[in-house]
């Protein structure tokens, strides 16, 4: 094994923190819109907030680009409203 300084180990210390607690986040959406997708409507609308407030905290650090999470955003309402309209057709 090659020699590597302390301040290499630490960064690779800190970079495999980061990335666990980053696929954590990612997950953790990624299981909630699987469930808001497969819910039925009383499920979406209670699923909502907690998928905004995760997907804001992704993009406050920086896990999702803020691009990204708006137009994730944007597309659960956009479900959300045709799951509203067709049931009250």
């Amino acid at each position: 094994m090659p020699k590597r300084s302390l301040s290499v180990l630490k960064r690779i210390r800190q970079a495999e923190k980061r990335r666990k607690r980053n696929r954590q986040l990612k997950n953790y959406i990624k299981s909630l819109t699987k469930r808001f997708l497969e819910g039925d409507l009383k499920t979406k609308e209670e699923l909502l907030p907690l998928l905004y407030s995760a997907l804001d905290k992704a993009a406050k650090r920086r896990v999702y680009h803020p691009n990204n999470v708006a137009r994730k955003k944007a597309k659960l309402a956009k479900l959300l409203k045709q799951a509203k309209e067709g049931v009250s057709q």
